[in-house]
This record gives structure tokens, C-alpha cells and sequence, in this order.
């Protein structure tokens, strides 16, 4: 991973081994060329490539009406995400929208081209989450810090939590295609509902960027701050207040899942295929205890995940688990799918209910 991503001030991390053991990653995709250290994609590029992957003879680009994009890092500040993406796309005029949030961003696209869809304001939607975030990753957005961390301290060693995230994160895209009608050729997912809440109105920030957190638990943003201390401080990378995800993380998700339940009246027996997007393995034990202890369990003969195999794309991730189990032949018809989105930049949570039809 370093032979892509660099040592910060030519050293080896010291946090990495530790992040992986517990992540459990095995193996994991930057957008970066290891030979020349450049970006193979841009966040829209590789955004765009996954929406082609939609199309055939049967739905063209012609024949898109809306375009919901969602992502952590998009490339720029203006313009947005979506007209990029659509810019790339060259498809003809359509509705575009952005969502930059965090992993929740991918499912709240979804969620938009999904009321759309059902509200008549269009016949389909397409929803992409995508992540370019190796960039904001390599050693060199480091070097100014580090720098300034040897006229203080004899080992500049970056702070714990903005090396996390370098060990978590990874590049890709996924996207689907929300039609008013199933697909006439092969199995299509019904869009039971989704439902989406944020707890940010309880909780301090926990993943962050573009900013600094105060000891009150508050952002300083960038625009606040003089350009020397966006690179001496490296204010624009990912940060993780780990403290924070470990004591909420699982607990609020939930809650979550309990209020979902209660609401739809879900049957836990009917549930084929529970898909949680997880950044580590390490939850994994975590969140089926939880599920248990308030009464909501589902056995892990039902999880489907692929984060070992992929790495965590952030707001991709829920598109490339549904993938992989659609693609793999392992869907049939009246089997319900189950998707969990938990985010940790203040705490949201997203689920998703399909049935195969």
C-alpha cells in the first residue's frame, strides 16, 4: 500500500499493521499508476464508467432522465459532482443532483432517484456512489506537517488520527439503474422503502476534513484559517476521532435498526440476505451482538459482505455488495434483501429494503 500511497517523511507507518490486523483488508484498488505515483480517474471518471456499465441496447444514455451522484471526495469545490459527472457522461440534458456527505452519500442518491422515480417525476434514475479519495491519501499532502513537526518534536510522527483513515479507505464506484417497471429480461429488486437518519443533534463530529476540531468538540472550517496552516496542519486530510466511533458507532445503529423494524414491521424470518457496510471487520461481532441484545438479531448465515475483497469504498460500498450478490446468480425471485449504510462523520444510518420480483 505505500508503494502507492508513500511514507510520510520517507518512514513506514507505525499505525498501519495494527489498522489492517483489525480491518482485516486483504486486498483493496487505488485509481493511482504504481510506476509514476499519478491518478489513472478522476472521482467523476470513475463515476461515469460505472453508469456505462448500466447500459446496453435496451437502456441507453438517451434514455436517462435523472442523475443522482453521491460521494466523501469529490474532485473540486464548484462545479458540482453530478454536472461533472454528467459531463463526462455526455448524456443529453437531465436533472442532476450532488450529495457529498460521507458513506451515507451513495444510499441518500439512491434514496433521491428512488422518490423520483416513485413520484412520477421521472420513468428512471440512475444513483452512483463513488470514491476517489487515494489522492487525498499519499505521503506528500503530509510533507509540509511533517516538516514543520521536526523543528518540534526529533520523530514527526503524524497524529493517529489522520494516519487511520490512509489504512481504511479505497478508490471505485457502483451505481443502479430505478426504473417505474421491473426489468422484462432477468430479476429486478423492488424498492420496498429507505429510510435515513441522522444523530448529529446528539453527537460531536467524528470524521472530519477540510477543517480542525476544537477541545469543545466544534469545526474551525478551512475558509476561517490562513493557507499555511491548510498544508502545516493538513487540515484537508481525513480524520478519524477513533474514541468517538468506538463508543457510538455500533450502539446507534442500533437504535436504528430497532426503529426501522418497529415502523415497517419487518420479519426478521423473512430476511435472505443482510448486507452491512462495514469499514472493519473489527464491527462485524460487534453489531451482532447489538442486533441481538435489542431483540432484532439476524445469523450470520444471512450476512453478505465483500469488504475484505474490495476494501471500503465509503459510498460506493452498498453498490458493490449488491453487485457482487446480483451478479453472482444468487438472487431469485421473493428473496429480501436487507442493506445497513452507518456513517461516522456525525453519526447517520441508512437501510434499505428490496424484494426480488
Amino acid at each position: 500500500m505505500e508503494d502507492y500511497l508513500g511514507r510520510i517523511d520517507g518512514r513506514p507507518s507505525k499505525a498501519k499493521g495494527i489498522i489492517l490486523r483489525n480491518n482485516q483488508i486483504k486486498t483493496r484498488y487505488y485509481a493511482i499508476d504504481k510506476a509514476t505515483g499519478k491518478s489513472t480517474h478522476t472521482n467523476y471518471q470513475l463515476a461515469s464508467k460505472a453508469i456505462e456499465g448500466l447500459l446496453d441496447e435496451t437502456f441507453t444514455k438517451e434514455d436517462i432522465e435523472m442523475l443522482a451522484c453521491g460521494c466523501v471526495a469529490p474532485d473540486q469545490l464548484l462545479p458540482s459532482h453530478a454536472a461533472m459527472v454528467h459531463g463526462e457522461l455526455k448524456c443529453p440534458p437531465t436533472e442532476i443532483v450532488s450529495i457529498s456527505t460521507a458513506c451515507c452519500a451513495g444510499i441518500q442518491a439512491f434514496k433521491y432517484a428512488f422518490m423520483s422515480v416513485k413520484s412520477g417525476n421521472s420513468n428512471n434514475a440512475i444513483a452512483v456512489g463513488s470514491e476517489k479519495v487515494s489522492g487525498w491519501l499519499k505521503a506528500d499532502k503530509f510533507d509540509d506537517e511533517a516538516e514543520d513537526l521536526k523543528h518540534l518534536i526529533d520523530n514527526p510522527i503524524i497524529a493517529f488520527q489522520k494516519d487511520f483513515l490512509r489504512w481504511m479507505l479505497s478508490d471505485g464506484a457502483g451505481a443502479a439503474l430505478l426504473q417505474n417497471k421491473p426489468n422484462e429480461h432477468s430479476v429486478s429488486l423492488r424498492v420496498d422503502w429507505v429510510d435515513i437518519i441522522s444523530y448529529a443533534n446528539q453527537i460531536e463530529p467524528c470524521m472530519y476534513a477540510g477543517c480542525e476540531k476544537n477541545e469543545d468538540g466544534s469545526l474551525t472550517g478551512w475558509a476561517e484559517m490562513k493557507p499555511h496552516d491548510w498544508a502545516s496542519k493538513s487540515i484537508f486530510a481525513f480524520k478519524q476521532d477513533t474514541r468517538l466511533l468506538g463508543e457510538n458507532i455500533v450502539k446507534w445503529g442500533g437504535k436504528m435498526w430497532k426503529k426501522v423494524c418497529e415502523k415497517h414491521a419487518v420479519d426478521l424470518n423473512s430476511i435472505t440476505y443482510f448486507l452491512p457496510h462495514l469499514s472493519s471487520e473489527f464491527f462485524r461481532p460487534k453489531i451482532m451482538d447489538e442486533l441481538g441484545k435489542i431483540g432484532y438479531p439476524i445469523p450470520a448465515e444471512k450476512w453478505f459482505t465483500n469488504l475484505t475483497s474490495v476494501g471500503n469504498i465509503g459510498s460506493a460500498s452498498p453498490y458493490l455488495m449488491l453487485e457482487e450478490l446480483f451478479n453472482e446468480g444468487k438472487i431469485k425471485k421473493g428473496d429480501v434483501i436487507v442493506l445497513m449504510i452507518p456513517e461516522s462523520a456525525r453519526f447517520s444510518y441508512g437501510y434499505v429494503h428490496l424484494t426480488a420480483v
